[in-house]
């Protein structure tokens, strides 16, 4: 990582100090100046070994109705998020029942996951700056229901209580059952976290 003041290692705890000590409302400044997270919902060309962004990813509610997003982000724990994609739901008959575009409007939490690139290649960003985690987002939709979106990353070594994907909300509709992740070569329902500095995007 180009110009960083603290240690991947040392972000990481602090990553996850901000998640335990924001959980039980102690105001912590842990990061330094600059630091941000990437986030994306990416494809993946298993042919190459590449992640790039531009994925979907799904998630379905109790009644088996689907939203699917696309989309990639950056927060920073210090305050400021930007980013969105396109959203579109359907029916448990797999009918089409709406579709826009959403935004980001803030961070609720961010805890870092250990793991390492399964991918060679990434189209995204530096591959040392990949991270497994946790990420919940506020967002709003453009039919102005808002929601949460959650964004979470397995990578080798990860645990497997972590789950691979996306899950949101919609206003009273909670999609909270991920779709996982194809067999490759399927492409769809994969994320991933870069650890940012302050000239990157």
């Amino acid at each position: 990582m180009r110009d960083l003041v603290l240690s991947r290692r040392q972000l990481l705890k602090g990553a996850g100090a901000v998640g335990v000590l924001g959980a039980v409302g102690v105001p912590t400044t842990v990061f330094a100046d600059g630091i941000r997270v990437r986030w994306d919902i990416i494809s993946v060309d298993f042919s190459t070994g590449t992640l790039s962004p531009g994925g979907i990813a799904s998630a379905r509610a109790n009644d088996g109705s689907k939203i699917t997003l696309t989309g990639p982000g950056t927060f920073s724990t210090g305050g400021g998020t930007n980013g969105g994609g396109k959203w579109t739901t359907f029916n448990s008959e797999g009918a089409e029942t709406g579709s826009g575009t959403y935004r980001t409007k803030g961070l609720v939490t961010w805890v870092p996951a250990p793991g390492t690139p399964p991918l060679p290649n990434d189209n995204v960003g530096d591959r040392e700056d990949e991270s497994a985690g946790f990420a919940v987002l506020k967002i709003r939709f453009s039919d102005d229901t808002g929601g949460l979106l959650t964004v979470s990353c397995h990578l080798n070594g990860t645990s497997d209580a972590v789950f691979e994907g996306i899950t949101t909300t919609k206003g009273y509709l909670d999609y909270w059952n991920r779709e996982a992740p194809p067999a490759p070569p399927g492409n769809a329902n994969r994320t991933n976290f870069h650890l940012l500095t302050e000239d990157e995007d």
